[in-house]
């Protein structure tokens, strides 16, 4: 039975804890709550924004619309060949805990991206990544219901047009259609030799060396994201945050060359193109925001990237110091650096 609230606060519906209310809020709980909420009248008269975990959004102010609440849930897991199986599981799941089910079922390709907040439904919007492995190389179809007809389809990876943490659902069909469950290709890796753990990107090699762990395992691989990304990154249970605030930005050769030689020792990562990805953390540390408290926001002392809520602030404080750590990072890099965040 569809569930819809009125007037509601969202402090609890968002990492950043900003407490801001929606004039609705619908609970969709299977794919008949969200046909039947396609038929109610706030739904076709008002703004309607999807929502998730709540972990990659930043509101600015009230949403005088409906909330529409992803609460989709179930897994299953099928054979697809000798090596591989298919994994379907409802937009709606937690997506570390599907990483860490995965994990210990022995499941392959997911490991890299533990601890990485939000719901299932948000990955393949994203294109989520992180140590060197994105979503696009395990995914195999997303499902989703065209919110103008209620009709199922189902999108191939080609067509959900990914890139760096892009996809066709953020741009030509942004609002258009409610991902409803995702499928996953991973490999089994109880019936395999031949998968190899990517552990070349950041410190997981580091960590991986400190415990003495030669020849990891997919579970060694997803401890160790863990491990490091506790250590740079805040609760958001304990201090309000949405992860990583800015894209890593990709710049060309020639722009890369020149900040090269102003700063020899910049880490950078040279992609397939020719051009180069530059930390987004790195810049604003550069530019001395790391650790910085302005009001009742400010920049992570751990991990620059990663704009704080220390209680109170709201979303256009948050906002107006994204726009100053923008501002800073441009006159000095020749960079605007684009957010990961979504912002309403």
């Amino acid at each position: 039975m569809l569930a819809v609230e009125e007037n509601v606060s969202l402090k609890n519906y968002n990492t950043f804890g900003i407490d801001v209310r929606a004039r609705y809020l619908a609970h969709i709980c299977s794919t008949k709550d969200l046909v039947q909420l396609l038929h109610t009248e706030p739904y076709r008269s008002l703004p309607r924004l999807i929502l998730g975990g709540g972990s990659n959004i930043l509101f600015t102010g009230d949403f005088d619309g409906i909330i529409i609440k992803n609460e989709l849930a179930g897994l299953q897991a099928e054979p697809h060949n000798a090596h591989q199986v298919m994994i379907r599981v409802a937009s709606g799941e937690n997506w570390h805990q599907l990483v860490a089910w995965c994990v210990s079922k022995g499941y392959g390709g997911i490991e890299n991206l533990s601890l990485i907040p939000g719901t299932v439904g948000a990955a393949p919007m994203q294109n989520i990544g992180a140590y060197g492995v994105e979503l696009s190389e395990t995914l195999h179809t997303v499902e989703a219901m065209e919110l103008a007809t209620g009709k199922l389809r189902v999108f191939t990876k080609e067509e959900c047009e990914l890139g760096y943490r892009e996809s066709i659902f953020k741009h030509k069909l942004k609002d258009k259609y409610f991902i409803t469950a995702v499928n996953l290709l991973l490999t089994d890796t109880n019936r395999t030799s031949h998968y190899e753990c990517r552990t070349h990107y950041g410190d997981i090699r580091k960590y991986l060396d400190s415990k003495g762990v030669k020849t990891p395992t997919i579970a060694d691989v997803s401890h160790a994201v863990i491990a490091i990304r506790k250590s740079k990154l805040p609760d958001p249970k304990e201090l309000g945050n949405a992860g990583s605030f800015f894209k890593n930005p990709v710049i060309d050769e020639a722009h890369f060359k020149k900040i090269l030689s102003d700063y020899p020792e910049v880490p950078h990562y040279q992609q397939s193109d020719g051009t180069y990805k530059i930390p987004a953390a790195w810049l604003i540390e550069q530019c001395g925001w790391k650790g910085k408290r302005i009001g009742n926001t400010g920049s992570h002392a751990r991990q620059a990237l990663v704009l704080v809520n220390y209680g109170g602030a709201t979303g256009t404080e948050i906002f107006l110091l994204a726009e100053q750590i923008r501002c800073t990072v441009q006159e000095r890099f020749n960079i605007l650096l684009q957010p990961e965040v979504n912002i309403y």
